[in-house]
C-alpha cells in the first residue's frame, strides 16, 4: 500500500494555463503515476492464471487503462511468459437507496455478458470511493460465471463513507480530497491534465453545473 497524504506546490509543475487557478495543489505527479503503474502491472502478471479480458470502466479509467495495458504488454509471468489479454469497455451506473443494496446498470448486452463465462476478468477502475458501486458490479458479474474477477483501481479514497471494500490491486491510497486529472473529472473538466491534483474552490465554482 502506498499512502499519499502530502501535497506538492503546483508552482513546481507544468499545469495547463486554463486550469492553473482551478487546482489547489498536485497530489500525485505524472512520473510517479507511470512508475507505480509498472509495478501494478507486474503484480497482475505475477497472479495471472491465463488470458485476461481487461474491462475499462468509462470514462474515468480510460487514461489509466491505456497506460496500464501498455505496461501489462511488457510484463512477464514468474516463468517469463507474456500475458495474452483482450480489451473491453463498459459504462456502469449504480443507484442506491436506503431499502436496497443497489442496482447496477452495465452498458453491455446480455450476450456480451454471457460471453464472460469461464473467462478471467480484470476490471480497471479510476477510483474506489465508497465501494458500493464496485461491490454491486461484482455481484452482477458473478451471475455470468466468469472463472475469476479481479479489480485494479488507480486510487482508493480513505473516506468514512467507505463500505470497507478494497480492490485486488491499486496504485495509491489517498485522503478524502476531491481529485481531478489523469482521467478524473469534475463535471467533465480536468480529464486531460497529466497530474492528479486537488481541485480548488475557484475550480468548483467555475465548473459547477
Amino acid at each position: 500500500m502506498i499512502n499519499v497524504d502530502s501535497t506538492l506546490p503546483k508552482e513546481a509543475f507544468v499545469i495547463p494555463h486554463h486550469y492553473y487557478d482551478d487546482v489547489e495543489s498536485v497530489l500525485i505527479p505524472h512520473g510517479l503515476i507511470l512508475n507505480r503503474i509498472e509495478k501494478v502491472a507486474q503484480d497482475i502478471a505475477n497472479d495471472a492464471q491465463g488470458s485476461l479480458i481487461a474491462c475499462c470502466v468509462l470514462k474515468g479509467a480510460s487514461v489509466f487503462y491505456a497506460d496500464l495495458m501498455n505496461a501489462l504488454r511488457k510484463a512477464q509471468t514468474p516463468d517469463r511468459k507474456s500475458i495474452p489479454f483482450s480489451y473491453e469497455f463498459m459504462k456502469v451506473k449504480s443507484y442506491e437507496n436506503d431499502k436496497s443494496t443497489g442496482n447496477v446498470q452495465i452498458s453491455l448486452s446480455e450476450d456480451e455478458l454471457k460471453s464472460y463465462k469461464g473467462k478471467h476478468l480484470l476490471i480497471v477502475e479510476d477510483i474506489v470511493d465508497t465501494g458500493r458501486t464496485m461491490v454491486a458490479l461484482l455481484e452482477r458479474l458473478k451471475q455470468y460465471e466468469p472463472a475469476s474477477v479481479k479489480v485494479v483501481s488507480m486510487l482508493v479514497k480513505r473516506t468514512p463513507e467507505s463500505n470497507g471494500y478494497v480492490p485486488d490491486y491499486f496504485g495509491f491510497s489517498v485522503p478524502d480530497y476531491f481529485v481531478v486529472g489523469y482521467g478524473l473529472d469534475y463535471n467533465e473538466y480536468f480529464r486531460e491534465m497529466e497530474h492528479i491534483c486537488i481541485i480548488s474552490d475557484v475550480g468548483k465554482v467555475k465548473y459547477a453545473v
